[in-house]
């Protein structure tokens, strides 16, 4: 049978990377105005780290085993919080984003909301990494 457990560990890096790059380039954006491609690329780099949250997401809870006690469980446990946190702040700073550059009111208050939103997703996403790189290194989950 084809074992495709593989695709999380695989999949992970994704979102992991694309909504940092993106959160950087809109802190860069913000210290230096000059830069509007900054912007579009924190805008792009969001878009893209949300769907890859989104296939990190599901390949972890749909072909992964679990730990069901122990230790393990309790860091599992987090592990799990924190993909939820990842996917719902960065999903809902994503489709506010979409409104926000296609009503043209990128430039409004609103910005700081979907800036929030992005800064939540940037510090979930590096917990729930760091989680389950403990999980992979300490206890050989998914190995």
């Amino acid at each position: 049978m084809f074992n495709v457990s593989f695709l999380h560990p695989i999949l992970v890096h994704f979102p992991i990377a694309l909504i940092l790059a993106g959160f950087a380039a809109d802190v860069a954006y913000l210290l230096y105005k000059k830069e509007p491609c900054l912007m579009k690329a924190g805008f792009y780099l969001m878009i893209l780290g949300a769907l890859g949250a989104l296939a990190a997401f599901l390949t972890g809870e749909f072909l992964t085993s679990h730990p069901s006690e122990g230790e393990v469980f309790s860091i599992f446990e987090k592990h799990e919080t924190g993909a939820w946190i990842t996917l719902i702040t960065v999903w809902a700073g994503v489709l506010l984003r979409i409104y926000l550059v296609a009503a043209k009111k990128e430039y409004t208050s609103l910005k700081w909301v979907v800036f929030a939103l992005y800064c939540a997703a940037f510090g979930a996403v590096a917990v729930t990494g760091h989680l389950g790189g403990y999980m992979v290194y300490n206890y050989m989950i998914g190995l």
